[in-house]
C-alpha cells in the first residue's frame, strides 16, 4: 500500500495518458505527462476548489485525434483542455524561425514528457520530467515539489540548447483561471509601477477592451474612457490581450475572489519579464471558443507579442541562449485567503 498521509505521489492513468499526482494535507495537484506535462489539477483540498479552467471540448488524446484539416493553430487548441501548459519554444501564433515551422505555442505542449519520482519522503514529493523538442534542438526539464502542510507548488524549469549555435526561443507558463473560482469581480493585485502594452490588434470582430498603454491596473478604454483590468468583468465583455512588465527581478501577483481567497504566483522575472493578461470572457462566437468560454490567463513570458518567435526575435524580446546554454526559470503558486 502506498502512504496515503502528508506529502504524497503517485501515477494514473487518464484518458489512456500517463499522469503524476502530487498531493499534501491540502493541495492536490496533477500532471500529465502523457501530454505536454500539463497541469490539470490544482485542488485547494480544505475548500474544495480547483483554480484551473476546464475547457468545455474537454481531454483529447492527441495520439487518438485526426483532424481532416489539419493546420498550425489546430494542433494546440483542438487538444487544449484548459489546464496550465508549458510554451516552448514558440509563444502564440505560428511562425517560421531559420527554416523550421512552428506551431501556435510551440512543440512541448502536444509532446508526452519523461517522468521520474525524484523525491518520495513525508515531508515533501518532487517529480521531474523532461522532454526534447524536435525541430530545435532544445532539452526542456521542469520539476514540481510539493511539501507536508503547505499549500503551494514550486516549480523549477530549465531550457538547454544542446546545439553549437546561438539559438533563440520564447517560453512561457500558460496559467489560466476559470470556473469555480473565477467569477465576476474578482480581484487581480499587481506591485507598483507595473506597465500595460496593448496588443496591436483586437482577438476577434467583437472588439477589444484596451485602447492604449498605461500603468496597472487602470488604462486607456476602447473606444473611449478609462477601463480597471484591476477587476474581472462579466460575461460577454470584448475578448482582448495585453502585457505587463516592470516586475523588477521577481514577479508577482494576486487574483482574489470576495472573500479575499484565491492564488499568489511568484517568478523570476530577471527570466520571465512579461506577463501575458489574456481575456475570454464569452465574446468570442467562433473557432475554436464558441461563446462557451470565460476564462483569464496570467501567464508569465519571456517575451512578447503573440504573434510568434519570429516577431519576438524582430522586436527584440526573443531569449538568446548560447551554444550549450542552460536557462533555469523558478515559480512558485499558493493558495492565499482568510
Amino acid at each position: 500500500m502506498r502512504r496515503n498521509w502528508a506529502a504524497r505521489v503517485r501515477e494514473i492513468t487518464i484518458s489512456g495518458m500517463r499522469a503524476v499526482v502530487l498531493e499534501n494535507e491540502r493541495l492536490r495537484v496533477t500532471v500529465l505527462a502523457g501530454k505536454g506535462g500539463d497541469v490539470v489539477e490544482f485542488l485547494h483540498k480544505p475548500t474544495d476548489t480547483d483554480f484551473v479552467w476546464l475547457s468545455p471540448q474537454g481531454l483529447r488524446d492527441p495520439r487518438e485525434h485526426l483532424s481532416p484539416a489539419a493546420d498550425d493553430v489546430g494542433a494546440f487548441v483542438d487538444h487544449y483542455e484548459g489546464g496550465w501548459q508549458e510554451v516552448f519554444p514558440n509563444g502564440g501564433a505560428p511562425s517560421v524561425y531559420r527554416g523550421a515551422r512552428l506551431a501556435q505555442h510551440g512543440e512541448v505542449a502536444s509532446l508526452p514528457w519523461q517522468a521520474t519520482v525524484a523525491e518520495d519522503s513525508p515531508g515533501q514529493v518532487a517529480v521531474r520530467l523532461a522532454v526534447r523538442t524536435r525541430r530545435l534542438p532544445y532539452l526542456v526539464e521542469k520539476t514540481f515539489r510539493l511539501r507536508s502542510g503547505e499549500a503551494a507548488l514550486e516549480v523549477e524549469g530549465r531550457v538547454t540548447n544542446e546545439s553549437g549555435l546561438a539559438l533563440h526561443a520564447m517560453w512561457g507558463q500558460h496559467i489560466v483561471y476559470g470556473a469555480p473560482f473565477l467569477e465576476p469581480g474578482c480581484r487581480i493585485r499587481m506591485p507598483g509601477g507595473v506597465r500595460v502594452i496593448p496588443h496591436e490588434t483586437p482577438l476577434n470582430p467583437g472588439g477589444r477592451r484596451v485602447r492604449g498603454a498605461g500603468t496597472w491596473p487602470v488604462v486607456p478604454a476602447h473606444p473611449a474612457g478609462d477601463v480597471d483590468l484591476g477587476v474581472v468583468p462579466p460575461a460577454g465583455t470584448p475578448s482582448d490581450i495585453v502585457y505587463l512588465t516592470g516586475f523588477g527581478d521577481l514577479g508577482r501577483y494576486e487574483i482574489v475572489d470576495a472573500r479575499d481567497f484565491g492564488m499568489r504566483v511568484e517568478w523570476e522575472a530577471a527570466v520571465l519579464p512579461y506577463l501575458w493578461m489574456w481575456q475570454e470572457f464569452g465574446a468570442s462566437a467562433g473557432y475554436p471558443w464558441w461563446g462557451r468560454a470565460y476564462v483569464l490567463g496570467l501567464e508569465p513570458f519571456s517575451s512578447m507579442p503573440t504573434d510568434g518567435l519570429a516577431a519576438a526575435v524582430g522586436n527584440g524580446t526573443a531569449m538568446a541562449l548560447a551554444p550549450r546554454e542552460t536557462r533555469v526559470m523558478r515559480l512558485r503558486a499558493e493558495v492565499i485567503g482568510p
